[in-house]
């Protein structure tokens, strides 16, 4: 069966791959028809750089890892899941006996196995072999679409867990791309009274201010934003700001909007190492988190999408069929200013 493989760097392809020929249904797996994958940034930076940090490609393989679809096939000790349940997927498979497993933090666990990051095959494909355990039945009212936003939602809600947000707090978020529009979602979700969002695209930033009346946006270029949210606050400063832009310029300036004892959580990827003033930091007596995908969050984000607590149809701009992915992808690496998340959907 077809699958998007990148073959190296700059070069993809819908080709047969024998992968669903090699996945065996275990006692606790569930075997699933794929129907909504988003195109994430790292699969977009796989296939323009051919690897991020120490993972390369050095073979082909599948991308996608952001995914929702139904049920096919359950294993014989499976008593939560049954066929023709419609589902996301949590991506990241740790070692149940590893010790970060144990103590809670599997995301960190160095053995952690996650679709699309050499060597782990990704799920652009018709079906796929998941553990039960971490895979989530989806209310009726969760459409595929946006169940397939579960997995980049669960980022910004990990993050906004890290941060402690009280009930009223101001932050400010460093990008609105889909990381950074997310985690402004959960930050309001978590109690924000009002949450600043930075770019330098002016749709994005029309984008993030619709998405409430609380979410504020600042152009970088044509407003300061440390000088905004200071006026803003009395000369106080933000209480949680997320750096989600993967910007070594942007991550160099994150205490300067940040109030006495506020907390910065550092979400976007460096392909090199950065600087920050830690000078600025240790007047403020600031904290600063650092969070690495996510871990516990998925039924909570599927229940605030149900619920309606967060939103997250405005955030995806574009769909493609399933025919089309490469084309899909070669559009997302040129990252159109009006787009926010591109989806590809599997036939069914």
């Amino acid at each position: 069966m077809d699958a998007l493989v990148l073959e190296e760097k700059l070069n993809l392809s819908l080709r047969d791959f024998p992968i669903e020929r090699e996945e065996k249904l275990g006692p606790r797996d569930v075997r699933i028809k794929l129907h909504t994958v988003g195109i994430c940034g790292s699969d977009v930076h796989y296939y323009t750089h051919g690897k991020i940090g120490p993972f390369v490609v050095r073979e082909p393989m599948i991308l996608g890892h952001e995914a929702s679809g139904t049920v096919l096939e359950v294993g014989p000790e499976v008593t939560t899941l049954r066929e023709g349940d419609r589902v996301c997927m949590e991506p990241g498979i740790p070692d149940p006996n590893s010790r970060a497993t144990r103590l809670g933090k599997y995301n960190v666990d160095p053995a952690v196995r996650f679709w699309a990051t050499p060597p782990v095959h990704g799920i652009l494909r018709p079906t796929c072999v998941h553990p039960e355990a971490f895979t989530f039945k989806l209310p009726d009212n969760v459409s595929f679409a946006e169940a397939a936003m579960v997995e980049p939602l669960a980022v910004g809600v990990h993050a906004a867990t890290k941060a402690r947000i009280k009930p009223g707090d101001i932050a400010v978020v460093l990008g609105a791309g889909p990381i950074g529009l997310v985690t402004a979602l959960s930050a309001l979700a978590g109690g924000c009274a009002r949450v600043y969002v930075s770019d330098l695209a002016e749709k994005k930033l029309e984008i993030a201010e619709s998405l409430s009346r609380a979410i504020i946006g600042v152009q970088v270029g044509k407003d300061d934003l440390a000088e905004r949210v200071k006026r803003d606050t009395d000369g106080w400063g933000a209480d949680v700001l997320f750096e989600a832009s993967g910007s070594p310029k942007a991550a160099s300036t994150v205490f300067e909007p940040l109030a006495p004892g506020g907390c910065v959580v550092m979400i976007g990827g460096q392909s090199d190492p950065i600087s920050y003033d830690t000078g600025a930091a240790m007047v403020r007596e600031a904290r600063v988190e650092n969070i690495f995908r996510y871990a516990h969050v998925f039924p909570r984000c599927v229940a605030m999408l149900s619920s309606g607590a967060i939103d997250v149809k405005p955030l995806i701009t574009r769909k493609f069929e399933f025919k089309d992915s490469v084309r899909a992808f070669e559009i997302a690496a040129s990252a159109p200013p009006a787009d926010v998340k591109m989806q590809i959907e599997l036939p069914q």
